[in-house]
């Protein structure tokens, strides 16, 4: 029987109130995400953390960030240096591909050196959406590159590097985010090209690195699989595209129920994102109002979800003997030289 319920949720602030444990405490949330609001020094960080644990009993409970680099990095200098897009990353590999790959790999090594002693587990990245003419640019400069093949190299890169750290990566936005012509933060766009298209530049790099353990869903409608519904909430993208045809079985998480691509109220996103396939759905703002109606459509990890959450706790490894000093200034010198 699992001890949690099908959710990650963030919290309000850097210090977690009292009604916010006993919040977690009832609704025994899988795992925890923090975002810019919730971190002011290290140490304040480590007791937030112990906290959020705490209030569900499991010390190993996963702890969620987005720290990409460029401008999704949520811890900044000078906690930690800014470090350079996904694009950034892009340009070296175009020029040398041996030292882009190993940037990606660096950089990722180097979040884990900041993020695991705080105890984050989980960095949400890498990005293998392929940008495409018109799209928004709420990618942009987050994608490797402007080709599957590079993308997916960059990503496995970047995958291998966090592993390698001790962490865990999620490969984002299955099944592709880079045609979306609007920011889903604030409106759901659609996607017109044919499934073929799709298949042969979108959906390419989830398909190459299908073999990851978690990934995180697009709040985009790809009209020619599912007219009515975004990949979050449609039960033909989940099985036909993302567990069938991209061949994915990982632990498959929403993007941010909150978001306003998604209609309806939070709890009646929420319950589509469960009932189109979703094994975890994801809010992140912290809002204990949207906090309870999604906790009240969200069902306990069992079945398939819970094999694969099972799987996600599994896959974590010891952290490799690098040279923290040393892994810094190899990087410094690659970026330095692009």
């Amino acid at each position: 029987m699992s001890e949690s319920n099908a959710v990650i949720f963030g919290c309000s602030g850097p210090v977690l109130s009292a009604e916010e444990a006993a919040f977690f405490k009832d609704t025994r949330p899988w795992g925890f995400i923090l975002f810019g609001r919730n971190i002011e020094s290290f140490d304040q960080v480590r007791a937030l953390i112990d906290s959020l644990r705490h209030s569900v009993g499991r010390a190993d409970a996963p702890v969620l960030i987005d720290q990409e680099g460029g401008r999704v990095q949520r811890f900044k200098p000078p906690m930690v240096p800014q470090y350079p897009s996904g694009a950034d990353l892009g340009a070296l590999y175009s020029k040398n591909p041996d030292a882009g790959l190993r940037a990606a790999w660096l950089l990722s090594r180097l979040h884990a050196f900041d993020l695991l002693p705080l105890g984050i587990t989980v960095n949400c990245l890498p990005v293998l959406d392929v940008p495409s003419p018109g799209g928004h640019e709420v990618i942009g400069s987050r994608a490797y590159g402007m080709t599957p093949e590079i993308v997916a190299a960059m990503g496995k890169a970047a995958c291998d590097g966090l592993k390698a750290g001790g962490m865990l990566p999620v490969i984002k936005h299955i099944p592709g985010h880079g045609r979306a012509g609007a920011d889903t933060h604030f409106e759901l766009p659609r996607v017109e090209a044919s499934r073929a298209e799709l298949a042969e530049r979108d959906f390419a790099p989830f398909k190459a690195l299908a073999g990851e353990a978690m990934a995180m869903t697009a709040h985009v409608v790809f009209a020619d699989i599912d007219a009515a519904s975004p990949a979050t909430t449609s039960k033909t993208v989940i099985d036909d595209v993302i567990r069938s045809e991209i061949g994915f079985d990982g632990l498959l998480m929403s993007d941010d129920v909150s978001m306003n691509a998604l209609s309806g109220d939070c709890g009646q996103r929420a319950g589509a994102i469960f009932a189109a396939g979703c094994d975890v759905t994801l809010h992140c703002n912290g809002g204990r109002a949207e906090m309870e109606a999604v906790a009240a459509v969200t069902p306990e990890l069992s079945g398939e979800a819970l094999r694969r959450a099972n799987a996600v706790s599994a896959a974590f490894m010891t952290p490799d003997d690098s040279d923290e000093v040393a892994l810094r200034m190899e990087f410094e010198g690659l970026m330095a030289a692009s």
